[in-house]
């Protein structure tokens, strides 16, 4: 479908194309108010509408801001989308949305479309700790801020929003033991997403505090979907290894886990709790319910709009690391 122009306007009413310019921009010191008027109720019948994406790169802004998230399958992200399209459009900016399907390789081609499409800043929760350093750089040497959510990197001169990994892991470890849980496996996540380590140290650290020794085989690397969830529990079921309790990295890999305990007859939470960091309303919905930590998605999204503009605003404002709290929620999977 060809979109009508000024040019279009020009030719239907025979007049010059800066004529027709100057009334769509209610110019009324230069065009008479009947010509304005009939340009105008000619601009609507022909369906013409202001290219406004030309118009801001005039400006020098597009007043446009990028997301890109992992994954679209869990409530959190897209939750996280709605919540931070809400609070931009609201401050009169755009958004472009993408998803880079837990792939650097992905994630890297979502960068640099943002780029081509001229976004002026980019929130982003990244799939991969170490493989896009260098276009992260590259951005913020251009002149396009980055804010970090959930997911975050090191030594990136960004602002970041996120929870307490290691505390909210710790506590929830400590939850299980005060249930009188000792052998507990903790699926972890991959090593190159950063919350994983910090999770990992918080269950260790847990153990220490109530003098359990911690055994390497209770430890298990897993992926952050349902299926990585089922293959790692049955791999570990398949060593024989006594457990009563599993503590997972993300909610999709708690129920992949789950449906696995459930198939070779283990009750939950009778024989076995089980629980995880990142829950959603999808915890609830599930028999039994799953006790999860739940991060506070609508202020994430807030908080992390707010640090954009503040840098969009004035590009020389220090950049933050914002720890937002978040709710440890028992459910019937650890009762």
């Amino acid at each position: 479908m060809k979109h009508v122009t000024i040019v279009d306007i020009a030719k239907e009413l025979n007049i010059s194309v800066s004529a027709v310019s100057r009334a769509l921009r209610n110019d009324d010191y230069n065009v008479n108010k009947e010509t304005k008027e009939i340009i105008l109720e000619t601009a609507k019948r022909m369906g013409y509408k202001r290219n406004e994406l030309a118009v801001n790169l005039r400006k020098q802004n597009t007043r446009t801001i990028g997301i890109i998230v992992p994954e679209i399958v869990t409530p959190f992200y897209m939750n996280f989308i709605t919540h931070a399209q809400e609070f931009l459009n609201y401050e009169g900016y755009r958004v472009i949305l993408a998803q880079s399907h837990e792939d650097a390789d992905s994630e890297r081609i979502n960068l640099q479309m943002m780029e081509d499409y001229r976004v002026e800043g980019i929130i982003i929760s990244v799939c991969h700790n170490r493989k896009n350093i260098d276009i992260y750089m590259d951005l913020i040497d251009k002149g396009i801020p980055l804010v970090f959510i959930d997911r975050t990197v090191k030594n990136i001169p960004a602002s970041q929003v996120k929870i307490d990994d290691y505390m909210k892991a710790f506590f929830m470890v400590e939850h299980l033991i005060r249930l009188g849980k000792r052998q507990i496996v903790h699926l972890a996540g991959p090593s190159y997403i950063r919350n994983s380590l910090y999770r990992k140290n918080g269950y260790k650290d847990a153990l220490k505090k109530f003098q359990i020794p911690f055994d390497p085989a209770y430890l298990i690397s897993s992926g952050v979907n349902y299926e990585d969830g089922e293959k790692s529990m049955e791999a570990f079921i398949q060593k024989k290894i006594p457990f009563d309790a599993v503590f997972c990295f993300t909610e999709m890999s708690a129920f992949g886990a789950k449906s696995c305990l459930q198939q070779h007859g283990l009750s939950i939470p009778k024989d076995v709790s089980i629980c995880c960091i990142s829950g959603t309303v999808l915890s609830t919905l599930v028999h039994p319910s799953m006790t999860a930590v739940e991060q506070p998605v609508k202020l994430m999204a807030k908080t992390s709009v707010e640090l954009m503009i503040e840098k969009l605003e004035n590009p020389k404002v220090p950049n933050r690391e914002v720890i937002l709290d978040a709710e440890m929620i028992i459910r019937e999977s650890t009762e």
